[in-house]
């Protein structure tokens, strides 16, 4: 049932959660993440008591892409100085 809402956001369905908490992810989400069985997942609070969800790799790559962008910016604003 995966829509497209904007450029880059897909809509999946939704999910109920059980009682000792767990939820199950979309097999559509599930497929376009290449989530597979045992792969460790990050979740964090976000605004408006939303709940966001991230493979560990992908967080790992964006955290190093942050940095690389954090340390040219740093050189930029001291070159200034």
């Amino acid at each position: 049932m995966k829509k497209i809402l904007h450029k880059n956001e897909e809509f999946y369905g939704s999910t109920t959660l059980g009682d000792k908490g767990q939820v199950v992810i979309p097999v559509e989400a599930r497929n376009k993440l290449k989530l597979k069985k045992g792969e460790k997942l990050l979740v964090f609070g976000a605004a408006h008591e939303m709940l966001v969800v991230s493979k560990l790799t992908n967080f790992q790559k964006m955290a190093s892409q942050v940095t690389k962008q954090l340390a040219s910016i740093s050189r930029l604003v001291n070159k200034k100085k």
